[in-house]
This record gives structure tokens, sequence and C-alpha cells, in this order.
């Protein structure tokens, strides 16, 4: 098994930076601001030849449990005792504080081995903060600048001395990261399918239960999305609390479900675009934005009690937008006292308000006491299934030639349009191309009929489909007219 490192300091002393500078992408969020980190986050480090688990944590605060600031060291002290080295990061530019003296002490009765880490050296300002931390006890500290990149060498040479090279250079790996989706497809490219390849015989594969499933969960704030993923993964893996907008990085969580394993994201809350005006906060949306588009089924969070504001319904728009597989889920079903009624109306409001995702599966549940989340993940696991699907070319023709005779395409100019062929092109989500006369002038009215025709035959509900239209190639097109008579 690798081993684990954690980045603990008080705030401000550059910890998201120094982990995103060992994962070599910029996944933490970084302002100048104190406190920005609130929830440990796990990636995968490397220096040089090593490769370890890295962990960003909360900056450490003296505060009462309780409090936000509170709880947030709970979180970095938890960290702690699961990391088998920690790295203690000063600024070297403003000495040792007394918080830095108060926070060695509660390293120190940890009992697991810490590297005192000098940030912010480069230049001449932080030469005497680096020898100022001689004082704290920890030896010789590692002069380093994470913003710029210097003196990673000796950071790798401590963490190799601190857990010795049989753990340092163990070949065992941690599971790669699912693999990235399928490129969206581009309308105008020539690497289309051969619609003219007999594909009769073409099979319809069946959906893998035990691929790797990336689960996001979005909602706005103080929905209780991180709430209700402690119930999922069975601890309090993500700071939680009465206050709105406590989460801020789109925080990953490994998790297993019946053998299979997910990856869960919880991301910050989403805001109408008009109410975000900090710097912050702008990033923190950015960073849910990105979640959604890497992962394969979107959780939307509701509260039962004030569902389907219009930022909810931008949210589930925004998914179906990215292709994303959506699931709607409305949390605090325990403070619901009408449960028959209040669920009546909330199926009848996502019919008539999400037309565009027509058989949405809706799941109630309870965060705080997890009653409803088996339904959520079975829920998960068919709407996955969906997205996966695909359809024989056969089956989609035969389909084309009976919806064409029932309710044929309007004429244009006079002249009718025809549709020749049509074939799935890819799935996640399942897009299909097809080939007919005119497809500039086909009205936006007849595509949503095939679309929903599609979603009711081959069922498909709950799940953004498109459609792609081709203009066949006139085999008579480049031939000269014969005007000699």
């Amino acid at each position: 098994m690798t081993f684990s490192v954690a980045i603990t300091g008080r705030p401000n002393v550059g910890k998201s930076t120094l982990f995103n500078r060992i994962v070599g992408k910029r996944l933490a969020l970084v302002d100048d601001q104190p406190g920005v980190t609130r929830d440990r986050r796990m990636g995968d480090g490397k220096i040089g030849d090593i490769k370890f688990k890295i962990i960003d944590t909360a900056g450490l605060e003296d505060a009462v449990s309780t409090s936000l600031e509170g709880r947030m060291r709970d979180q970095t002290e938890q960290a702690i005792l699961e990391a088998e080295v920690t790295l203690f990061l000063i600024d070297a530019r403003a000495g040792v504080t007394p918080l830095d003296q108060s926070f060695a002490t509660m390293l120190r009765r940890a009992g697991k081995p810490v590297i005192l880490v000098a940030n912010k050296v480069e230049g001449r300002q932080g030469d005497a903060g680096f020898y100022d931390a001689y004082s704290m006890g920890f030896g010789e500290p590692v002069a380093i600048s994470a913003e710029h990149g210097e003196g990673m060498v000796d950071l790798r040479d401590a963490i190799v001395e601190a857990v010795g090279e049989d753990i340092a250079f163990n070949e065992q790996r941690a599971v790669e990261d699912a693999e990235l989706l399928d490129d969206e497809i581009d309308p105008n490219s020539e690497e289309w399918p051969n619609m003219e390849d007999d594909l009769d015989d073409e099979i319809e594969p069946e959906y893998d239960n035990t691929k790797p499933l990336s689960i996001c969960v979005v909602g706005r704030p103080n929905a209780g999305k991180s709430t209700f993923i402690n119930q999922m993964v069975g601890q309090d893996r993500l700071l939680t609390g009465p206050e709105a907008g406590i989460t801020r990085d789109s925080i990953s969580v490994d998790w297993e479900w019946q053998g299979r394993l997910i990856k869960l994201f919880d991301t910050a809350g989403m805001r109408r675009k008009a109410r975000v005006q900090e710097k912050l906060e702008k990033l923190s949306v950015a960073d849910a934005l990105r979640a959604i588009q890497f992962a394969e089924i979107v959780v939307i969070v509701f509260d039962a009690t004030i569902p389907f504001e219009k930022q909810d319904l931008h949210i589930v728009d925004l998914v179906a937008r990215e292709g994303r597989a959506p699931v709607l889920a409305f949390n605090k079903w325990d403070l619901i006292k009408d449960k028959q009624a209040v669920l009546k109306d909330l199926h009848e409001k996502t019919e008539r308000l999400l037309p565009q995702l027509r058989g949405l599966r809706t799941v109630t549940l309870s965060g705080q006491t997890g009653k409803g989340l088996d339904r959520l993940m079975e829920a998960i696991i068919e709407t996955d299934k969906i997205w996966n699907s695909r359809v024989s070319t056969s089956r989609l023709n035969r389909w084309l030639d009976e919806v064409q005779s029932y309710h044929p395409p309007p004429a244009v100019a006079g002249r009718r349009i025809r549709f020749k062929y049509i074939t799935q092109a890819k799935t996640r989500p399942p897009t299909f191309v097809a080939q007919c006369t005119r497809p500039e002038g086909l009205p936006a009215s007849y595509e949503r009929y095939l679309l929903n025709e599609l979603r009711a035959t081959f069922k498909l509900p709950g799940v953004p489909l498109r459609l792609y239209l081709r203009k066949g190639d006139n085999p008579y097109g480049n031939r000269k007219r014969n005007t000699s008579k």
C-alpha cells in the first residue's frame, strides 16, 4: 500500500499551494484570504521518484469545538491521525508565531513523524524566519517555495527519511481515477459512423456493473449535500453545520457500494450568478462546474421544504446541457409532515417544470437519518444503465420507418423532407445521427417529436438525448449539366 502525507499549519501559510504543486494540478482553491480550505482534500502526490497520497487540510486555529473553526480543526486532527507523516508548514517571512508553537505541541502529542517546512523562502525576506524555525524542536527545517517550486528535492529527501526507503519506494500504487468521458461530438466532423455500412448484426452490449462510478453532488447552498454524503460513507468525512456555504472546494470521497467502487464529489452550493460577487465564491462555483463536466451521474439535491426554486431549475438544465445523467434527491424529508400530499406535488412539478428530461428519477431522503439512501443508489444505477445504453442500428431504422409513416416530416418550400437512415453514434449520453434531405429546414418541433419517440420506444427516460442531422450525399451533385442540343 502507498503511504499518505498530511499538510498542516495555521491559515494562509501556503498549504493548498504546496498541495497543488505536489499533485501537479490546480485541484485546491488558492486565495490570499486566510481560511479558504475547510475540508480535507486527498490527491495523488509525486515528488521525483516517490509517489504517495497527499492530504490538504484546513488551517489550524484556536476555537471551541462547536464553532465552524473548531469543526475544521477536528477534520485536520483526523487527517494527522490517518497519515504516516505530517508536513508542518510555517511562513518563513512571518517567522514562528505563538499559534505555530501551540500546534507544534499538538503534533508532538499525536506521536507521528513531523517534517518542519519553512515556506515562502524566496528572496532574503524569509531568512530570519527560517533560522527561527530551529526553535520549534523538530530538527532542521526544509526550506521551500511552494509557489515557485524551490526546495522540492530537499522535501523529497526528508519524506523518504521519515517513512523509510522500504515504504517510500513501494511498487504498489493506489487505484487510478476513472477514465475520462468520451469527447463531445462535432456535428461538422468527418469522423462520423459510415451510414452505408450494414450494421443489422450489431449487438447491444450489456451493462457493466463492476466498473467504477463517478457521482457528483450539486445543489443550492445549505441543501444538505455534505450531510448525506457523510451518511453514505458512514463517517464524518466532510465538514457540515447549520451555516450556509461551508463547502468551498469540490472534495472527492472514495466509497464502495455492494462491491462497486464509487467516487463521490461534494461541491460548493451554487447560487444565482447575480448574487455571486466575491472572488472566492466565483472560484468555488467554477470548481463545481468542472466537477459536473467530469462526472458520470449528477445528483441534484433539492431542499424538500423549499423545492423548485428558480436556481434549482437552472442547475438541472445545466446538468442536462452538459450531457450528464441527472437524479433528483429531495433532502430533509424528515421535516415534511404531510408526506403524501407533498410527494404528489413534487412529482407533478417535476414533470411540468422539467419536460426536457421526461421520466427523470426522483428520490426522497433524509441526510440526517440516512433514510432513502439505498433507494437513491438504486436510482443512480438505473440511470447510469440508461445513460450507457446502446440501440442497434436495425432497430433504429425500423423505428424510423414507423414514425415517418405515422407522422411524416413537414414539407419545406413545397418539398417534403425525407429521412433515409439513423444510427447511434455514441453513448454517455445516447447520441443519434440521422441522415435526411434538407436538415436545415427541419422544424425544431419535429426534432422534439423524434426525441420523445426515441425516449418512449427504447425506454430512455430521465437522461439527455442528442440528435444530429446530416445531409446525405447527392450522387449527381458533381455531374455537369449537358447544355448542348
